[in-house]
Parts: C-alpha cells; structure tokens; sequence
C-alpha cells in the first residue's frame, strides 16, 4: 500500500492521573488542553518534511511501521535530543490504553527532566497518562532510572537468593571491582533490565506492550547491545552466561528495533549512518535498525528554486527596499540590506539541511521528522511531538 504524504489522523488527546504516584501527579501536571488536543489538520504534514520531495512511500499494511516491535533501543549523539525523542515515542506508542515502560540508563536523571519530574528511583513509575484513541482511553507511560548496582543486588536476588549479601558487597565497592575486571557485566545488567521487562507477564499477558530504551549515544551503542561478546571473558556457562544469552535473544528478535536520533548537521548525521553501518555489521546483522528520527526540523516557506536562489546571493535587495518603503518602514535601504543577508544565510542553512537529508536516505531505513519546539521543551511539547510521530506510522 502507499500512504500519501501529509496522511492526517484526528487525534484526540486527554490526561488523567488516577493510579499515578505524587512525582506522577506532578508530571502530568501543567500541559495546557490547547497544547495536547489537536483537530483535524492542526498536527501539520512532518511526512514531507522528513522524506524530502518524495509524494508517496511504500508501506506495508500495517498500522505502523514497526508492528511486533516491543522493545524500542533509541540512541542518538548527544545534543540531538535523545532523550526527549524516546520520551516523545514511549507516550505515542502508549496511545489507545497502551501501557509503556521507558527506561534510562545512563544514570542522567533526563527522563525527570523531560517529564519535569523529581528524581525518579529505581522503580517502576506512572509518569504520564498518553492520548486516547477513538474507541479506548488514554494509556499509560511508566519511567524506570536503571543503574548497575541496583540491578546487581536484583540479579543475586533473583539467581542466588543473596539480596542482604549483595548490600553488603556493594558497600564495599565490588560493583566498581566487577566492572573493572569485566567492562561488559555493566551494559549485561542493564540491558537485561530491558529485556527483562520485555519478557514479564502476568496472567499470561505482557506486563507493558512496549519498552522505550534511552540507550547510550551512538559511539557505543554497538558494543552496549553487543551482550554475548561483552560477557564472554566473564563467565562462559552458569547463570550469568545464561541471563546473557537470554538477553541476546530479546534483543536479536524481531521484537527489538535500534532507532537513530539525529539533527540535520553534517557532524550528527554521519554519526546515525556511521552507528547503522556499524551494527548492521554487528554479528552478521542479526540486530534490527529501526527509524531515524530527525528531530529539531524547521520548516522553510521558500520553494526549492527560491532557496537555490537565495543560497547563492541572488537576493533582490532594491526589490526589498521598494516593498519596505511602500509598507511605510523608514531607512528601508539599510534595512533591505539586512534582510537580504540574513535571508541568504537562512537559505544557505536550509539547502544544506536538505543535503544532509538526502545522505539520510541512503540506508533505506524509515524516517521520520520532529518539528522544533521553538517556545521550549515541557510536556505540552512533549505530546507535539508524540503526535507527529504517530502521524507518520512510527507508533
């Protein structure tokens, strides 16, 4: 099937906070009705913005373009916004009742941030209540702060009934001792949270219909995700080895998918195709690259030829002058001046960006644009983007 560009939904956007703890409360808090309810067409068109001057895509008949996928890694060199990014996919992909778990891992207390929350523990916790669909209400997005050394006192519970023990050890430092004589226990610990969650059901049912990872950046996502080879000099039979393979299996499933986050600059955007190329070698490809969201896209009003013109100083500046001069604007010479250079260097940076866009394409892999939010990040914000996602088959 082909889905046209600009393809609008209505989505119809609403919060409520019952079951949600105090932090919950709070983060659900704030985000004004106008920010998160949109109409039909007030989501805007982001399709045409990410996929350059193609009209149409080819699609499966899926309803999104990652069905079946239940484990989301997103990565992304930093500043590009990865964070908000997989805080923006873990409330679309919660839409019509789902329950989504998101996770960090890098110990940067980001996920409160983003959500403008108190520092969340190590604990599974309602963050944020995520839009309803026609027929089923709004479902529910949970935040999860792994860090190792919790982790670790889980897994001894869990394997060798050492919960007390393992206080104990970590007070006196043997996670530290751990990871330096093994580098890879660290990432197994943490990406066997992931999967973990992945895994738990009860009543015979998934606990969370997706987890949502804020991995590492894109420098180290390879060897992150690389679970069998990172533990291998540590055990090579028992219950580590086994909790690891177990992990390789999550993540080397059709059920797991590595989603890029980049701006459109030259330096973040070799960085996504650098990190695809790298696991798409990773063990024979058996990992599955997701999107690349391009996050931070500013929508330009000048058509392609008017850019192309623009960029190279073909700006009429008397032509300005003589329009500024009939609006009634004094000293328009000087002023059209200054139009006419800063209008040469918004096409300069527009044309560029399209350049970077085009190099994106080359991996064949889905993409998808994220609008600036130009009046500041907050959770209002945060549905702007979950929206435009959704728009465009992500969630």
């Amino acid at each position: 099937m082909l889905r046209a560009e600009g393809a609008r939904r209505r989505l119809d956007w609403g919060a409520s906070d019952e079951g949600a703890s105090d932090e919950g409360r709070r983060c659900l808090q704030g985000a004004p009705e106008a920010s998160w309810r949109h109409g039909p067409g007030q989501a805007g068109s982001w399709d045409s913005w990410c996929r350059g001057t193609d009209s149409l895509q080819g699609v499966s008949t899926r309803d999104t373009d990652w069905d079946g996928v239940r484990l989301h890694v997103v990565t992304g060199k930093g500043g590009a916004g990865k964070t908000t990014v997989a805080s923006a996919l873990a409330l679309a992909l919660a839409a019509g009742g789902k329950r989504v778990l998101l996770i960090e891992v890098e110990g940067r207390q980001g996920i409160a941030q983003v959500f403008d929350c108190p520092p969340l523990p190590y604990e599974e916790r309602k963050i944020a209540v995520a839009p309803p669909s026609e027929t089923q209400p709004g479902g529910d997005v949970y935040a999860l702060v792994a860090d190792p050394e919790s982790a670790l006192l889980e897994y001894l519970e869990m394997f060798y009934n050492l919960r007390h023990a393992g206080k104990a050890l970590t007070r006196v430092g043997v996670m530290d001792f751990a990871t330096t004589i093994a580098p890879g226990l660290r990432d197994v610990l943490l990406t066997g949270k992931a999967a973990e969650a992945v895994r738990r059901k009860k009543d015979g049912k998934p606990v969370y219909d997706a987890v949502v990872m804020d991995a590492p950046p894109t420098g180290r996502i390879s060897r992150f995700l690389n679970v069998t080879s990172e533990v291998s000099g540590l055990a090579r039979v028992g219950p580590i080895r086994n909790h690891a393979d177990t992990v390789q299996r999550v993540i080397h499933s059709p059920e797991t998918a590595v989603h890029f986050v980049t701006t459109l600059e030259e330096m973040p955007v070799q960085e996504a195709l650098d990190g695809i190329a790298e696991l798409r070698g990773l063990a024979g490809g058996g990992i599955q690259v997701g999107g690349i969201m391009i996050n931070m896209v500013r929508p330009t009003e000048l058509d392609p030829d008017q850019l192309r013109a623009a960029a190279a100083g073909s700006v009429d500046e008397h032509e300005l002058a003589v329009g500024l001069k009939a609006a009634g604007i004094d000293d328009s010479v000087r002023l059209a001046a200054d139009l006419a250079a800063e209008l040469t260097e918004h096409a300069v940076t527009a044309v560029g960006q399209e350049q970077q866009r085009r190099r994106l394409a080359e991996p064949g892999t889905p993409r998808y644009g994220l609008p600036m939010i130009s009046d500041g990040m907050d959770l209002g914000g945060l549905y702007r983007l979950a929206a435009a996602l959704r728009e465009q088959g992500a969630a």
